[in-house]
């Protein structure tokens, strides 16, 4: 590792510990390091990019940026937290940087991140995010979600631990609660459906109608999968090619936004997919239609390969 890489290393990691103390000079920050203001100053703009002071601004507005988008907070204490004295001072900067002022800006949020050759942003909900070492791969994906499985089964031991033989040993009734009000086959097919074409929309920053799904016929949900379906399947086949897995957009379908990475909206669409498919399937065979079983995807997977 040169000089110039191992002083930026430390030099991220003090300032991912000093972000909000706004007495923390560049003076103080090379201190930290056991170097000079100068020395520093060259050698992380060497690896960087970009001066000390011109990064450490940037991440506190991609910072502020970020609260603006997941909180109700006035403008002022969140100029104040990205070390602006002034609401003035930091709508300047802000408008800089992503175009509108802060106030308009947060009606109609963009990527929270701002461009810069160093790649290192404000990562929610308080860290910075470096560049990735490696791409994360399809087979990456995969990797986490069968750890996600392990962790989640091994969480649901720990608290059964806790309940007595009678509830433990209860017939267990199918519930929805929190996941879908109220299901017939046509509304969990309707936001089968919806689920894709929502997510396209919020990785485009498209507005979203969940009015669609209400009552929807059988024949509009077939012509809206024949868009939404290519759409978002072209959409993940990018971002695993990209190695973007990891990488954060705005959802501003939520109300309000919310910041998500590509890779976790991926498995979120797969595990509430297969919940509802399940469902699906089961009032299918009740309605004497048996054909697609339970929809395992074993054979399904087994035969494209």
């Amino acid at each position: 590792m040169s000089a110039a890489t191992d002083t930026f290393a430390r030099f991220v990691d003090v300032l991912a510990e000093t972000l909000d103390d706004h007495d923390a000079s560049g003076a103080v920050l090379a201190s930290r390091l056991h170097l000079s203001r100068f020395h520093v100053d060259r050698l992380v703009s060497a690896a960087a990019g970009e001066p000390p002071a011109t990064l450490r601004r940037r991440v506190l507005l991609e910072r502020a940026a970020y609260r603006l988008i997941t909180t109700d907070d006035d403008v002022l204490p969140v100029a104040v937290a990205a070390g602006y004295s002034s609401h003035e001072a930091f709508t300047r900067a802000f408008a800089r940087a992503y175009g509108e002022a802060p106030s308009r800006w947060r009606l109609k949020p963009t990527r929270f991140w701002i461009d810069a050759p160093s790649e290192v942003h404000f990562q929610p909900p308080g860290s910075l995010r470096l560049p990735a070492q490696r791409k994360v791969t399809g087979m990456d994906l995969l990797t986490r979600m069968v750890e996600h499985h392990i962790w989640l089964v091994g969480e649901m031991l720990t608290r059964a631990e806790r309940l007595t033989d009678d509830v433990l040993d209860a017939p267990v009734e199918i519930s929805v609660e929190g996941i879908d009000c109220n299901p017939t086959l046509r509304s969990l097919l309707a936001r089968l459906v919806g689920q894709l074409a929502m997510w396209d929309a919020a990785v485009h920053d498209r507005p979203y109608d969940f009015e669609v799904e209400k009552g929807e016929t059988v024949s509009h949900m077939r012509a809206r999968l024949a868009e939404s379906g290519p759409a978002f399947l072209t959409e993940v086949r990018t971002i695993v090619d990209e190695g973007r897995l990891d990488e954060t957009f705005v959802d501003a379908v939520c109300d309000p936004p919310e910041v998500f990475t590509y890779g976790g909206m991926i498995a979120h669409v797969l595990t509430f997919a297969a919940h509802r498919r399940t469902l699906v399937c089961g009032a299918l065979i009740d309605a004497g239609v048996s054909d697609l079983g339970a929809g395992d995807p074993m054979r399904w997977v087994a035969e494209h390969a």
